[in-house]
């Protein structure tokens, strides 16, 4: 590397900008360089701090444990200082999560930085207390990915196309670059970060087959993108990584399914995601509306909806989907809990405003869901019916067949406490998300034992943001768990008596407006937490609707549309 170029990088680094020039480049000789392959570690936890690390290029993992990623580092950032300065070991470990650069600058080299420019030590000290505050935080989001790697399964796959889409899509944020196999092949290290520090994102695409460039290409990536016809049979990748989570080294893979058509074929996210294990993220690809969306999520710039439950009240979130959709605003992931799930997941199936209305209509008003009452041995309804009617609403599918992203939350009472249900049968887990314990039945599935979500998390905004997407919509249905009574009492009176009185007052309150707030009241102080992590709440005034009140659909669609355009015109006040 040649000084001018060293000292143009250090430039750019916090702890040496204030440098001059030539103070820069009398530094830089000091410096070693070297070459970390992806996986390897820079240093463990527990040993000695002896120098401090500038990356050149590629990306850093800082990890507490073996599997912890705390944050991301890239191209231009230090590490190392922390320890340097406490004269100590190295509390954590760090890694390269892809093929990296870096350059080393001792410890007798940076005491004589500090002795001949105390600046430096107030720089470094900065960084320092920013990097100690966000490591104990352990909630600061990891450096957004800035280069991607188009692996396919086989040549059949069209990825030139979808390189030049991503790209395009990727404008939006930032420049793009995309590297082939005849740009890239026998360049030098030197050549890959000089590209990668021109554009804000690179794309490196494998569309010859080329193993050596598709080693290159996966060494160069942040994150893996793995194309694939939905409608082949499904088969593993050719190199052993994309298929094994060990081998990816924490960097996230996103299978993309590519359909013929404009409709999902079910089945096929789940025969394609049998070749891997771990985390893996999938998305169906029908054209460019579906490309956008991906490029958003790939590179930290997804937008999410999570719907909350309530009952009756929770029909607000289609008056809030319908002011939202005609100001111009798309998401691109769902989720929610109970009734928000149910709702959810028809507006990650691709269902427009009209559809929603008249699925939800026809399920909840003219279908009673909660009707085929029953001898209260397990519960005060069977759960058949709610159970027909989520299946007539949304077929046999399963979740990974939704067009976008889709979760739901159930609580697990066999010990587990909240399961996110990302796979599997849709109509099974939102039959569990909303099941009430003492008004539905709980879902028996595997030994194990689910009901409402709403128990622990009845605004799941937790999981989205963990899902690393940039902005959070939520809708917000506080819980109506006020239950007042009249009468001083501690036991019921004879039935003949409760009777008169029920009709008569002052009343007793019902079970099932007892189990209902009961079923409510815990999730409550959750959910401040997780109104607080959304950039846009929405919560409707809802005091007037009682949470089984079906009947007062139209009211609450009108309160959620109101709310919502109100919430949007202080936006743009």
């Amino acid at each position: 590397m040649q000084p001018t170029d060293l000292a143009e990088l250090m430039g750019r680094t916090t702890m040496f900008a204030h440098l001059g020039d030539t103070q820069r480049v009398a530094l830089g000789r000091q410096m070693r360089w070297l070459c970390l392959p992806g996986g390897q570690y820079l240093f463990r936890a527990g040993e000695p701090a002896d120098a401090l690390y500038l990356l050149r290029s590629g990306s850093l993992g800082v990890f507490d444990g073996p599997t912890t990623l705390l944050h991301q580092l890239a191209a231009g950032e230090c590490v190392g200082e922390i320890s340097l300065l406490s004269g100590g070991r190295h509390h954590l470990a760090v890694r390269a999560l892809r093929d990296s650069e870096l350059l080393r600058l001792d410890r007798a080299a940076f005491e004589a930085l500090i002795e001949h420019h105390p600046r430096a030590m107030l720089d470094v000290a900065r960084v320092a207390m920013q990097r100690l505050l966000r490591n104990e935080r352990r909630d600061a989001m990891p450096d957004k990915p800035r280069t991607f790697a188009i692996l396919p399964v086989d040549a059949s796959v069209p990825v030139r196309a979808l390189a030049l889409q991503l790209g395009k899509a990727l404008e939006v944020h930032g420049s793009c670059m995309v590297i082939d196999a005849e740009q890239g092949a026998g360049r030098g290290s030197d050549w890959f970060a000089e590209r990668e520090a021109q554009a804000r994102f690179v794309i490196y695409l494998d569309s010859s087959g080329d193993a050596l460039w598709r080693q290159r290409c996966l060494r160069q990536a942040d994150v893996l993108l793995l194309p694939a016809r939905a409608a082949q049979p499904a088969r593993p990748w050719p190199e052993a990584a994309p298929g094994h989570p060990s081998l990816a080294r924490h960097r996230p893979r996103h299978l993309l399914l590519l359909h013929a058509g404009h409709h999902v074929q079910h089945g096929a996210a789940q025969r394609w995601r049998a070749q891997f294990s771990g985390a893996l993220q999938h998305h169906h690809v029908r054209g460019e509306d579906d490309i956008a969306r991906v490029a958003r999520l790939v590179s930290g710039h997804g937008r999410g909806l999570v719907l909350a439950g309530g009952g009756a009240r929770g029909l607000a979130h289609l008056g809030a989907l319908k002011a939202l959709r005609e100001a111009g605003h798309s998401f691109d992931a769902v989720g929610g809990t109970s009734i928000g799930a149910i709702i959810g997941a028809g507006v990650a199936n691709g269902w427009d405003t009209p559809t929603l209305m008249r699925k939800f209509h026809a399920a909840f008003v003219r279908g009673r869901p909660l009707s085929d009452w029953t001898l209260p041995l397990v519960a005060l309804t069977r759960g058949r019916r709610a159970a027909i009617l989520l299946r007539e609403t949304f077929g046999a599918i399963d979740i990974e067949d939704l067009a976008e992203p889709f979760f739901c939350v159930s609580t697990n009472l066999s010990g587990v406490g909240r399961v996110v249900h990302r796979r599997g049968p849709l109509w099974l887990w939102l039959r569990a998300s909303s099941a009430i314990p003492g008004v539905l039945p709980p879902v028996l599935h595997h030994g194990e034992v689910y009901v409402d979500g709403a128990l622990v998390d009845n605004l799941p905004t937790d999981v989205m943001a963990d899902d690393g997407l940039a902005h959070l919509t939520a809708v917000s249905i506080r819980a109506d768990i006020e239950l007042r009574s009249g009468i001083e009492d501690f036991a019921t009176p004879p039935w003949w008596r409760l009777l008169l009185q029920q009709r008569r007052g002052p009343r007793w309150p019902g079970l099932v407006s007892t189990l209902t707030r009961a079923a409510m009241v815990n999730s409550e102080e959750t959910s401040e937490h997780c109104r607080a992590l959304a950039q846009r709440l929405i919560t409707p005034p809802l005091d007037h609707i009682g949470m089984l009140d079906w009947k007062d659909w139209q009211r609450a669609v009108e309160a959620g549309y109101r709310e919502t355009m109100r919430v949007l015109e202080a936006e743009h006040a």
